[in-house]
């Protein structure tokens, strides 16, 4: 294997595990994408508002996203999830949820990697999105939508590369609410 290439593994507990060189991953030589839990809750906060705000600059506050305030009973109630990237030192690096709507339909969101954990060769964004896949086909979902903000040209790459195809709002299959902050939809046939 190549050094520094992710080694995706599951374990016995279904918990995502990706070896890392000591060099790659600072702290503790490894990645486990994991169910969510209230333990990480100020740090999922923490990263979603830095990245929208400090690196989008999309200006959105906790207020603005309640869902931010009660995981739970906004992805786990509805048949989803929400998973965390954790590093070797359970400090969170990612985050990516899924909401599971009528018509066979979910809802990807709060999908946001830390910038020193982004690219190919660290592979958060393809665990987090794999696990999400998982959970897709546990439901018989037919088909994602997510909303990202026009300025995350990295984000829209990566969907385009996992099989997105941007949309029209009149396009949706569903309704449902965002903070459209000069918003681009996308939607997978799955």
């Amino acid at each position: 294997m190549m050094e520094g290439a992710v080694c995706p593994v599951c374990s016995a507990d279904g918990m995502w595990l990706m070896e890392k060189d000591e060099e790659t991953l600072k702290g503790g030589g490894f990645l486990k994408i994991v169910s969510y839990e209230n333990v990480y809750r100020d740090q999922v906060i923490a990263l979603v508002l830095s990245i929208e705000n400090d690196e989008a600059k999309v200006g959105l506050t906790l207020a603005d996203q309640p869902d931010l305030e009660d995981i739970d009973t906004h992805y786990g109630a509805t048949g989803g999830g929400f998973w965390v990237a954790i590093d070797g030192e359970n400090r969170v690096i990612g985050t990516l949820g899924l909401q599971v709507r009528e018509k066979a339909c979910g809802v990807m969101k709060k999908f946001f990697v830390a910038k020193s954990f982004r690219g190919k060769e660290y592979g958060v964004s393809a665990g987090l999105f794999a696990r999400l896949m998982d959970c897709a086909a546990e439901n018989g979902l037919e088909s994602l939508v997510l909303d990202t903000p026009g300025v995350a040209t990295r984000s829209h790459a990566f969907y385009r590369k996992m099989g997105f195809v941007e949309i029209t709002r009149d396009e949706l299959p569903i309704d449902y609410v965002f903070p459209d902050r000069d918003s681009l939809l996308f939607l997978k046939t799955l």
